[in-house]
């Protein structure tokens, strides 16, 4: 009889012991917990089959069980070693400093329990089983994120794609609109035909028509031979206009007709010529109040805003910043191999902390400055020169007393009402979900239903 195949499991020993909100988001990741107390008869029976990582929890583990666990370490320096610091540590005490060594990250819990799942599974040799909208940007091109924020996003794109119809992609500069664009353009129906990408504040005012929508032999000086325009080389495609706000004014007119009869001239012929193609703008100024000043068409404006998708910045999508700094940093280390591994805890606050007015990009650009300039395994707070960020900020200040505020008021109704999910729900007019969202959100545990 064969044997059966046995599939490894991702397993995590923990030296010490989660808290039950931690178990349940452990198992729901789909890993086995190994809970263990370091003892001198300590004996752990390792598979070489399964993809193992150790958490050594720091806020339950006393001298002594560190002072059994550290030749433990050293005997299995081949895992992959976390760290779990308790909140608002501050400092680590000299003590810790040879087990921190030898850990490959390190994360304040439950504050950066998701950080912590994410670091796990990267970790692990083979695929990691994140949600694909993590992982992969839900299929979308580098639309990486799990905030509410990117989720609207998302969602308003797989609303839009399909639909043959302009775009109007605004936002601040640094969020993404490109790739919004280009996640459009490969989720609709052209997705294998041309997509070309223009900023249109880029080009000469006196080259834009040509650019554009071409020029014959002979249009102007400098002329020696017909030119095919972005418009007709992406027939059956799409065209991204970046900064329409840009365009001048006899640009604007072309651009209208385009839009309205599917038709373009170019330069120095009056021979119509139809082209095929969906126009997506995007612009970081207020087309509004430029068409207020007579800078741009109102019926261009019209024609382009039919369908409007706003990108959120970086200071609105919470943890997103941290899984970007971790895509960013692991694609960075794939082109150039480096010492640095993971950022430490100042460098993750900071970076929650921090409002990114240059958003997704300048994130992207202070990591990859970071990882060359810093000399150590963790990047800090000062190599992402954010090291004033790592303070509390009054903005941080007064979010961390609502939360507070928040859980208070939770925690009040849920005891006035014997712990009664509908009861509480009631007493607080909010539905039952909520209820049980904003426990799990203050890691709040509620006893079993009888």
């Amino acid at each position: 009889m064969a044997a059966s195949l046995q599939v490894p499991s991702r397993c995590v020993i923990w030296f010490g012991q989660p808290l039950a909100a931690e178990r349940n988001a452990l198992a729901a990741a789909g890993w086995q917990l190994r809970a263990v107390s370091p003892c001198p008869a300590m004996a752990i029976g390792l598979r070489g089959r399964d993809h193992l990582v150790a958490v050594v929890d720091l806020r339950h583990l006393d001298a002594d069980a560190l002072h059994l666990l550290l030749p433990w370490i050293e005997q299995h320096h081949h895992l992959p070693w976390l760290a779990v610091l308790p909140v608002g540590l501050g400092a680590p005490p000299p003590s810790w400093a040879s087990l921190l060594h030898a850990c490959h990250d390190q994360f304040t819990l439950p504050l950066e329990l998701q950080d912590l799942l994410t670091a796990m599974h990267r970790q692990c040799d083979d695929e990691p089983a994140l949600p694909a909208a993590v992982r992969d940007g839900g299929g979308l091109p580098a639309l990486i994120g799990d905030s509410p924020a990117l989720l609207a996003v998302r969602a308003a794109l797989h609303k839009f794609a399909p639909v043959e119809l302009p775009v109007l992609v605004t936002g601040e500069t640094g969020t993404g609109k490109e790739l919004a664009a280009q996640a459009l353009h490969a989720l609709s129906g052209r997705a294998g035909r041309p997509f070309l990408a223009v900023n249109c504040g880029a080009i000469p005012a006196n080259l834009v028509q040509s650019e554009l929508f071409g020029h014959e032999r002979g249009a102007f000086t400098g002329a020696a031979q017909r030119r095919v325009g972005l418009f007709e080389a992406a027939h059956g495609g799409t065209v991204f206009l970046d900064e329409v706000g840009d365009l001048p004014a006899d640009a604007q007119t072309s651009l209208l007709r385009v839009l309205q009869e599917g038709t373009l001239e170019r330069v120095g012929s009056n021979q119509p010529l139809r082209v095929d193609v969906r126009v997506l703008a995007a612009t970081h100024v207020d087309l509004e109040q430029a068409v207020a000043q007579g800078r741009f068409r109102r019926d261009l404006y019209y024609r382009l805003n039919v369908l409007r998708l706003p990108m959120p910045p970086l200071r609105e999508r919470g943890s997103d910043v941290l899984l970007l700094a971790d895509h960013f940093l692991r694609s960075f280390r794939q082109r150039h191999p480096g010492r640095a591994r993971g950022f430490d805890p100042a460098a993750r606050q900071a970076m929650r902390r921090f409002d990114w007015p240059g958003n997704v990009r300048e994130l992207l650009n202070r990591v990859q400055r970071a990882a060359i300039v810093g000399e150590a395994e963790l990047i800090s707070a000062t190599d992402l020169d954010l090291a004033e960020a790592a303070l509390p900020s009054p903005r941080a200040l007064l979010q961390d007393a609502r939360g507070q505020v928040e859980r208070d008021v939770l925690l009040q109704a849920l005891k006035q009402n014997g712990y009664n999910v509908s009861a509480c729900a009631r007493h607080m007019q909010v539905s039952r979900v909520t209820v049980y969202r904003l426990c799990r959100k203050h890691h709040l545990e509620l006893p079993p239903e009888r």
